[in-house]
């Protein structure tokens, strides 16, 4: 370490210190390429796969589990969210306080988080706590009992939230348009239902939980300061061979979504505002476009400074916020603008909406707002990978969505390549006001 001197420097004479203007940006350097750092993956006796990335910057780790155990694998609807939720209600050797009381004892954080394709039990800890709070995951993960008495509570409780939800127009806009984006029985378009979600009985639940959250089938992700001592632990412990058989894949079930082109209006008599999505069905993380869409997307409404932004938030004046995204799943994506404005201004925000869709099909974006988005895209890239969590994250979706090991070397130089003309085309391909389907939740509009 070099020691810093305390010795006070003879002042400097101003005629040598440049004049700064404040009006001239500074220099951008653009990224040039990223590689995320590699991952050790090891294939463990049961047929799980553990995946380990190691950074011993900070003395933490976090370990994940994840299981094919998402909505797209439930037999019934809200089943995976039940299971989920209820693996920290107790086993058959802890009560559910008991377990909040260990974790809390080490100062860690655990918790099961359910979605649409993957279920991911997750456990952030200090490293030299992690072979000891070992056993109290693994028992979380194989032998949860489901108790009658909480599996009630969470019922009630989460049908009550739901409730308070679906007192806001964004949420029933957002439930809509995936019901109609996906098609209703498709899963991701699949919404709430409070009288199947009650009726779930304890025996589902545990049925599930034995179908879908088996080792055998998980992927583990071992992240942070990890030694060998804890990389053998978590491979001896997780590697453990089961009985159970893999639970079969929906996938032949549900080959695509089911959906086409049009409006909806869902009226909310009492609101004073009014929600909007538009949006369709999108390419995958896989398609060639992929990486140019993104820029696409982002100039049209994917950052403060887009063309969504300016107009209808800082000119118009609808909204204080609007947003465009794109949302990619394992099987199908979708791309998507909401926002929620003033009622009487929602068929003025409609109509400009599809005024910026169409400049992007018909004019050449210019060069210096080209260069913006470029530059703003690959440095919050590169701050995304800033601590090994996020490096783990990006990692992950890798593996999850099927990319090609060179996937984010390849977005950082196409998003640097990339033409105006280029996104023109795709504009012209992906973003018809036609093609799109749209939802308005709010009170009735006037004929």
């Amino acid at each position: 370490m070099t020691k810093l001197s305390a010795t006070v420097p003879k002042r400097l004479s101003t005629n040598f210190l440049p004049m700064l203007d404040r009006q001239v940006a500074p220099p951008v350097q653009p990224l040039a390429s990223v590689t995320l750092p590699a991952a050790d993956v090891f294939s463990l006796p049961n047929g799980a796969r553990l995946h380990i990335m190691r950074n011993d910057a900070q003395p933490v780790v976090r370990l994940q589990v994840v299981f094919k155990a998402g909505k797209w694998y439930e037999p019934n609807s809200g089943v995976s969210l039940l299971t989920a939720r209820m693996l920290l209600e107790g086993t058959s050797t802890r009560t559910a306080r008991q377990i909040a009381d260990e974790v809390a004892f080490y100062g860690a954080s655990l918790e099961c988080e359910q979605g649409f394709d993957r279920a991911t039990l997750t456990l952030y800890c200090l490293t030299r706590h992690l072979e000891s709070l070992l056993p109290l995951v693994y028992d979380v993960l194989t032998d949860p009992v489901f108790p009658e008495s909480e599996l009630e509570q969470l019922k009630t409780r989460t049908i009550q939230n739901v409730r308070v939800e679906r007192q806001k127009t964004s949420y029933l806009a957002a439930e809509l348009f995936s019901r109609n984006l996906y098609g209703a029985k498709y899963p991701y378009g699949n919404v709430f239902d409070e009288a199947v979600f009650s009726s779930i009985p304890q025996g589902v639940v545990k049925a599930y939980h034995q179908a879908a959250y088996l080792l055998s089938e998980a992927e583990i992700f071992l992240c942070g300061d990890i030694s060998n001592s804890e990389e053998d632990a978590v491979a001896k412990l997780f590697g453990q061979k089961s009985s159970s058989a893999p639970q079969p894949s929906n996938t032949e079930l549900f080959s695509a979504p089911i959906s086409a082109p049009n409006h909806t209006h869902k009226v909310v008599a009492d609101s004073l505002q009014a929600s909007l999505r538009i949006g369709r069905l999108w390419p995958s993380l896989t398609h060639p476009d992929t990486h140019r869409l993104q820029v696409l997307v982002k100039v049209l409404g994917g950052y403060f400074g887009s063309r969504l932004m300016k107009n209808i938030r800082e000119d118009k004046g609808f909204t204080y916020g609007i947003h465009a995204s794109i949302g990619p799943r394992e099987h199908a994506s979708s791309f998507a603008i909401g926002t929620d404005v003033n009622a009487e201004s929602i068929d003025a925000t409609i109509h400009e909406v599809h005024h910026e869709l169409i400049t992007l099909q018909t004019e050449l974006i210019p060069q210096q707002e080209l260069q913006t988005v470029k530059n703003y895209m690959t440095g919050k890239f590169a701050n995304e990978l800033s601590t090994v969590f996020e490096q783990c994250d990006k990692y992950k979706s890798i593996i999850f969505f099927g990319l090609s090991a060179d996937y984010y070397s390849k977005f950082i130089q196409a998003v640097n390549e990339v033409t105006s003309k280029q996104l023109q085309d795709l504009a012209q391909q992906y973003l018809s006001p036609e093609s799109m389907i749209e939802v308005v939740v709010g009170p009735e509009q006037d004929k």
